[in-house]
């Protein structure tokens, strides 16, 4: 997936600059095991941590251990997968940005172990859609997808219900790209990478939107992934400036995690007590993990 590099130094937000705080991170997955184009973290509730395109574009890596890997499944149709969540029954549902799909693999598939590329289904299609990039979903199931055209600079925000039906939330956004549900499932936020904004819009129980509102605008580099911890505070892939920006739901930015790579392309909470964020780095091809204050919202 293409990438914006920004060319500025420092990180501020509309409030100013903030001092780092900084803190260390490990190699969960060294260099090169998976392509650049790693990203949608994801962690199932039996603690295992999924990412796509392991070792070749097209594939979802299953990462069991510290620099333990192994191939869950190759995509058919030269699909791409992108952002990854688990819903509450385990099911997995991953943005194909070739085809204009949300994919799903079942939790009855998953369990059973092995190559599972015969199991992959299209949960949903549209052909409106630029390329669903990342995922979001709520506690009843409905998700969210961003939908950046990366060569306009603009971007589409959809909502796919749970038999699949596909609806356009918003057009002429600006480059769509991390997307996130608050921990009371009355909010969710989608970020801009280009723009470098993020925004907040109410949302109630049928995935309906409204109240749209600027959380925060960065000054420099640009924006990835992002996941809530369950104080609501969001955790965004800084991608280009080596960090995480941690912000509040108020907007305020809390403090930044400083990552070994200067490339993140998304976050996911895992771990024994959810307090493990791993981080997936593009030009490393790597994941990186830090112990977090906070546990995440929720592992899906």
């Amino acid at each position: 997936m293409k990438k914006i590099l920004l060319s500025f130094l420092l990180l501020q937000s509309s409030g100013g600059v903030i001092a780092n705080t900084n803190a260390d991170t490990e190699d969960w997955i060294v260099d090169g095991v998976f392509t650049q184009g790693i990203e949608g973290p994801a962690v199932d509730s039996a603690g295992v941590l999924y990412a796509v395109n392991y070792q070749q574009q097209g594939s979802i890596g299953k990462v069991t251990a510290k620099g333990q890997v192994e191939t869950l499944l190759t995509f058919k149709n030269g699909s791409i997968g992108n952002g990854i969540r688990f819903d509450k029954e385990g099911n997995m549902y991953i943005a194909d940005y070739i085809n204009h799909n949300i994919l799903k693999v079942t939790s009855s598939a998953l369990k059973q172990g092995g190559d599972l590329s015969e199991f992959v289904s299209v949960f949903a299609h549209h052909d409106g859609m630029n390329q669903p990039n990342d995922l979001a979903i709520m506690d009843n199931g409905i998700l969210f997808a961003s939908d950046p055209n990366w060569q306009a600079s603009s971007g589409n925000l959809w909502r796919i219900n749970t038999t699949g039906e596909v609806t356009l939330l918003e057009a002429g956004m600006g480059t769509t790209n991390g997307i996130e549900v608050s921990p009371d499932n009355k909010t969710l936020y989608v970020n801009e990478s280009v723009q470098r904004k993020v925004w907040r819009y109410d949302i109630d129980e049928q995935g309906d939107i409204s109240n749209k509102k600027l959380l925060i605008t960065f000054n420099d580099f640009g924006l990835d992934g992002m996941r809530a911890d369950n104080q609501g505070n969001l955790y965004i892939a800084r991608y280009g400036a080596g960090v995480i920006a941690v912000v509040s739901p108020e907007g305020e930015l809390l403090k930044e995690i400083k990552l070994t790579g200067k490339h993140p392309t998304n976050v996911a909470f895992g771990g024994n007590n959810g307090k493990r964020l791993f981080i997936t780095m593009q030009k490393r091809g790597a994941i990186e993990m830090v112990e977090v204050e906070f546990a995440g919202r929720g592992r899906y």
